[in-house]
């Protein structure tokens, strides 16, 4: 039985009741403060981050590779914990999560984002739920992890421009599989407040340009309105989004159980006197398993070419036109797998509650695209992410940190 998840009180804390945690008492704390410090959003470059990482995992005698972008300012970072038997590329688990963070520009924070910073049972600050929190308590484990020897790999798995399509992690993938590297699962530490998440929905992301005619605006009939017939298909997009809201398919896993249709950014024209020229809108299906992306973006093409034969018997040259800009596919791993099981263990939650679906993308999809069954489950709420003053509860990281020590109860020898 699996179970619908709220974005901000999922699973029970097995913690709860016990004394408040604090600051203190968190053995990766300096590290989330370091990681934190770096202000790595994903227009900028996170190689400082990566720097700072490798040297501390050289110092324990871990030896990292990067996949670098075309632009050469970014990059991924692998490193391999080996096995008691030497093995470093069979089997084993690999622990992933990105380095960008969303920005801060315009956003009314209190505190510095780029500084860690404790009040009361919270800590706040850019990037502490979504999503450093976690792969800086991976960084915390390897001491323990390395002395007390591994049945089989462990590969961490740190990546640049998630926030934006989850680009560096394909590169990341690929490089790693052509090496030969083959692990038996994968844990992504994005905030599900430790809960188990076994799928998420997919994304397909379009740019649709209304190209139309500029003209005076005292004079109407002459031009072809962009912003105009944008916004006419702006609507119905919102109408068949309340008709998915409505009427489904439903999924009552997922924390919205319906497929969404969302426009995040319109632009056009260019001064009020003038028929604006052209509109761009940008806009995004978030489906699951029980609808096609693909019958939806043909009802939406098919609403959008019905409004050109009035655009273009006033400008022949006139039209819309559509663009992809961006696929992530959903993901969904078996509740009874291994990889499943093994998280209910260490997260200390009862498999009977049911596993979580989610709406927001992660990685996890691609590397279980490569074959590699993948379970989300990390500190925090996704409603804390991309906020300002975004925080994270100090027993939701002390919670991370039991399940780490329960993986390597699991995954060594001693």
């Amino acid at each position: 039985m699996n179970a619908p998840l709220s974005p901000t009180a999922l699973a029970p804390d097995p913690a709860a009741g016990q004394n408040p945690i604090q600051a203190a008492d968190l053995a990766a704390l300096p590290i989330i403060e370091k990681w934190i410090a770096f202000a790595t959003v994903s227009r900028d470059s996170n190689l400082a981050l990566l720097d700072w990482t490798e040297a501390y995992l050289n110092d324990l005698g871990i030896a990292c590779s990067r996949t670098y972008d075309d632009t050469g300012k970014k990059a991924n970072l692998w490193a391999t914990l080996p096995a008691h038997d030497g093995e470093t590329k069979i089997g084993g688990l690999v622990l992933s999560g990105h380095t960008d963070v969303v920005p801060v520009d315009g956003q009314p924070w209190d505190t510095d984002p780029f500084k860690v910073e404790v009040i009361g049972d919270k800590m706040f600050g850019r990037g502490v739920t979504d999503m450093k929190s976690f792969g800086a308590t991976c960084l915390m484990m390897v001491p323990e992890l390395l002395k007390r020897k591994l049945k089989r790999p462990i590969h961490l798995a740190f990546s640049y421009d998630e926030e934006v399509g989850c680009i560096g992690v394909r590169r990341m993938i690929a490089d790693v599989m052509a090496q030969g590297f083959k692990p038996a699962g994968c844990i992504v530490g994005e905030p599900t407040g430790m809960q188990v998440v076994i799928a998420h929905k997919g994304k397909l992301g379009f740019k649709t340009t209304v190209h139309g005619f500029e003209a005076h605006s005292s004079l109407t009939p002459l031009g072809v309105n962009a912003v105009e017939i944008a916004c006419e298909f702006v609507a119905h997009l919102k109408s068949m989004h309340r008709e998915l809201a409505q009427n489904g398919p439903f999924d009552p896993i997922y924390d919205v159980p319906h497929t969404t249709i969302h426009t995040g950014v319109i632009a056009g024209g260019t001064a009020l006197n003038i028929i604006p020229r052209q509109c761009e809108v940008t806009w995004e299906i978030r489906h699951h398993h029980l609808d096609s992306p693909e019958a939806l973006l043909a009802r939406a093409q098919a609403f959008a070419d019905s409004l050109v034969p009035a655009m273009q018997a006033v400008a022949p040259d006139t039209g819309i036109t559509h663009e992809l800009k961006s696929v992530l596919p959903g993901f969904a791993t078996d509740a009874d797998s291994e990889i499943a099981q093994l998280c209910f263990d260490c997260a200390e939650v009862d498999p009977a509650l049911g596993a979580g679906k989610v709406s927001f993308g992660t990685e996890a999809a691609l590397f279980h695209q490569a074959g590699v069954p993948t379970i989300v489950c990390g500190p925090g709420h996704i409603a804390q992410a991309h906020q300002p003053n975004e925080w994270v509860t100090l027993a939701q990281l002390a919670w991370c940190e039991r399940f780490m020590r329960r993986l390597a109860d699991r995954v060594c020898v001693g």
